[in-house]
């Protein structure tokens, strides 16, 4: 019988910086209430979007000046080297490995690039071998920490025995735009943070969970929902007003297809684990996933005290349900750019 693929470890990591959402609503305010006019309006999502503070990759004072490209994509290498260090020795080291032992990394950004790419910039540093194989991957934004996730259980299970080394890792606070004057610019200052996660994978005997299924739904005629549009400045973010709404009405369809591609129905899942892509989309989801309001209180929790850190979010989330005990069968659940749904469904460890 051929061994299923588990999660072994999972390993999380923040940036040192610090912002409270006090302080990013004072710092908002000084910065655009001058210069649009409906700010005061806008400003109330600072109380509403549940989150208390979220860590950074400058700190708060940064945000005062504008930055180019250079500033923007030097401020990511740094950074985000860093944390990719730091949550993969993690997860490495919670697995009993070290980076010696990796076959291959799956990589997953999409607020920030250099190439080479991170994996092989750090290939030494980390002591990663000759022979890794390295698949970084760009564009999939908040759903990718479900959809790289199922990219590195697919590949372990293709190679049984293999240690595969998945890291999400983003900095949503370097796409901050002081000449954007936008409805979603605002909205972002309210709701975006920075963090990175790691997670090791193998088909073997054991692990924290067991990858049962993947899959993934992209909607026809979406682009415009959510993404980047880039221009000299770097990048600027695309957010419509209509993503709870579509997700309530969505969500289910989608999910529930990808289930039952894999012989699964909505019964058959005891724990949603889902992005916290913001207070109304959790409201949203428990709506579509006719769960009782309050239900995905992991998500709130890890929405108070990071926000949405884009994919690396749901993996916070994983982990406190992790050590809360998982369920017989939980689904993760993130939507995206595309606009897209990934769902992979976990068997809790015996």
């Amino acid at each position: 019988m051929t061994d299923t693929v588990k999660l072994v470890s999972l390993a999380i990591a923040t940036p040192e910086h610090v912002i409270f959402q006090d302080q990013a609503a004072e710092a908002s305010a000084r910065l655009f209430a001058d210069r649009f006019e409906d700010f005061h309006h806008l400003a109330r999502v600072f109380d509403s979007a549940g989150i208390q503070k979220r860590h950074a990759a400058r700190p708060l004072a940064w945000f005062d000046d504008r930055h180019g490209w250079q500033d923007r994509m030097q401020a990511y290498a740094e950074v985000a080297g860093a944390l990719f260090v730091e949550a993969a020795t993690s997860a490495l080291g919670r697995a009993d490995l070290s980076a010696g032992d990796v076959d291959c990394i799956v990589t997953v950004s999409s607020t920030g690039f250099t190439t080479p790419s991170l994996d092989a910039q750090l290939s030494r540093r980390m002591g990663f071998r000759a022979d890794i194989e390295r698949v970084p991957v760009f564009g999939l934004g908040c759903a990718a920490g479900v959809s790289g996730f199922a990219i590195a259980a697919r590949l372990a299970q293709s190679r049984p025995g293999a240690v595969v080394l998945f890291v999400s890792i983003e900095l949503c606070t370097l796409a901050f735009r002081l000449d954007e004057l936008t409805r979603p610019n605002i909205i972002a200052t309210a709701l975006f943070g920075d963090g990175a996660a790691a997670c090791v994978l193998r088909a073997g005997a054991s692990g924290l969970a067991e990858v049962e299924s993947t899959g993934e739904h992209l909607f026809p005629d979406t682009l415009d929902i959510m993404g980047w549009k880039i221009d000299d400045s770097g990048f600027g973010i695309v957010l419509a007003q209509s993503l709870p709404p579509f997700a309530e009405r969505e969500l289910a369809p989608a999910v529930t297809a990808i289930l039952a591609r894999n012989g699964l129905r909505l019964a058959d899942v005891d724990r949603f684990i889902c992005h916290p892509g913001g207070t109304k989309v959790l409201a949203a989801m428990e709506s579509a996933l006719s769960l009782t309001p309050g239900t995905l209180d992991h998500e709130r929790a890890v929405l108070a005290e990071y926000g949405n850190m884009s994919s690396p979010t749901v993996l916070f989330v994983l982990e406190r349900a992790i050590g809360a005990g998982l369920p017989k069968r939980s689904a993760m659940i993130a939507m995206g750019p595309g606009f897209s749904a990934s769902c992979v469904t976990l068997r809790g460890a015996a």
